[in-house]
């Protein structure tokens, strides 16, 4: 059985290698591989430096390309241009919704894939119908719905971190207790998925902000129907330029925060 572990270079992932390296996770995986979008903050590609001179085992880097580069491209053949990542559609100032998400697929499984054929000798084979190849996967016990069955018959999945019973909370106090340094998110600049709290983080760095604004901006700049979708289209999930968006908290609006009045003064004393 051949194992490797999807390295994202997250706050899940990294401690599940690390454990790995240190053997409270066995066997010893044969390789990590890293998806690069090429679309990554940089602190991801800092992290994944310091992270691969902390690991027994190689760490492979694999890339489809670089995905923001894709956006809005046009396609070699057709009259419609390339949308590779899910966007919130608005039809006359209305949200209507969210386009489907490839990317994860396209940018991340498809690229770990084609390097596992490679390393397990399939690159030019018909693939077993049986599991040759465990795939260590950093999903921690607060995402169990994210833990899918691998769709190809040749690779099992498996979730370490579930086996341990860790959530994320779990594997930050794990990083801390083992003297490493807390990771952060690992995702694009641009993720639509992303919460406030992960826009605020992104524009508290100037080059990743401007980025992700002028991709934003990007969508809009097309004429109506250039991507064969009805509406204005946009990053943030409230359907506005990603530049005049409130990203401010609550309390910094304003208003009242509703635990202070139930809280008895004692929670993180």
């Amino acid at each position: 059985m051949f194992r490797v572990i999807s390295l994202g270079a997250g706050v899940q992932s990294t401690p599940m290698a690390l454990m790995a390296a240190k053997g409270e996770l066995g066997p010893m995986p044969d390789c990590a591989i890293f998806a690069d979008t090429g679309w990554e903050p940089k602190h991801v590609y800092e992290h994944l430096d310091r992270l691969e001179k902390l690991l027994p085992f190689p760490v492979h880097r694999v890339s489809q390309g670089n995905l923001r580069s894709t956006i809005g491209a046009n396609r070699p053949k057709g009259r419609y241009l390339v949308l590779d990542i899910p966007v919130y559609v608005a039809t006359d100032g209305t949200p209507g919704g969210m386009t489907n998400r490839s990317c994860t697929r396209d940018y991340k499984i498809v690229p770990i894939q084609r390097k596992v054929r490679e390393l397990v000798g399939l690159s030019r084979k018909r693939a077993p119908k049986v599991p040759i190849v465990e795939q260590w996967i950093g999903i921690s016990l607060d995402e169990t719905i994210r833990m899918k069955p691998n769709r190809e018959a040749w690779i099992t999945s498996r979730w370490p971190l579930i086996e341990k019973r860790m959530n994320r909370n779990d594997c930050l106090r794990w990083m801390e207790r083992n003297g490493f340094d807390e990771p952060r998110k690992s995702s694009c600049i641009g993720c639509p998925y992303h919460s406030n709290t992960e826009w605020r983080a992104i524009k508290a760095d100037p080059v990743a902000w401007a980025d992700a604004v002028e991709v934003d901006e990007r969508l809009r700049s097309h004429p109506a129907g250039a991507f064969r979708l009805k509406g204005d289209l946009f990053l943030h999930r409230s359907c506005k330029p990603l530049a005049e968006v409130d990203l401010s908290t609550p309390e910094e609006r304003g208003q009242l925060n509703l635990f202070l009045n139930e809280c008895e003064g004692m929670c993180g004393v």
